[in-house]
């Protein structure tokens, strides 16, 4: 089995986490300047055993795609130029707010909180277990 990659794609940042080669614990993996995420993206597949990517998919309350959808798209287009891993899509309305509270409850502080690197890295592992416990 090989390891299922989520990504919280930005416009600036993206939050990526990923799971053990059981496909059984979500851990959150770093984050990313966006303009960097496709170099880094091919490292990390050459030096890990990809199974899947899930990309979170960001829809407003009505069901509407967010105004971020499109350049979602074009990064797709791009991160399938450079693999062949199959890509799935993941609702991920809420995981910010989820993040947020997942770092108040874990009783970090509140600059610590304002890491939005940090936040980025959990929106990504709760599209991941999203994903797991379906």
């Amino acid at each position: 089995m090989g390891r299922i990659l989520a990504l919280d794609f930005g416009t600036k940042r993206t939050g990526i986490a990923v799971t053990d080669e059981l496909q059984l614990i979500a851990s959150g993996l770093t984050t990313v300047n966006t303009t960097d995420l496709l170099d880094f993206l091919k490292k990390y597949f050459s030096e890990e055993n990809v199974e899947l990517i899930l990309l979170g998919e960001p829809k407003r309350m009505n069901n509407e795609a967010s105004h971020v959808e499109t350049k979602i798209l074009k990064f797709r287009e791009s991160l399938e130029k450079i693999t062949s891993i199959p890509i799935k899509r993941v609702d991920e309305r809420f995981t910010s707010k989820m993040a947020a509270q997942t770092m108040l409850d874990s009783g970090l502080k509140k600059k610590q909180r304002k890491n939005k690197a940090l936040l980025d890295e959990i929106s990504a592992t709760i599209i991941l277990q999203t994903y797991l416990y379906q």
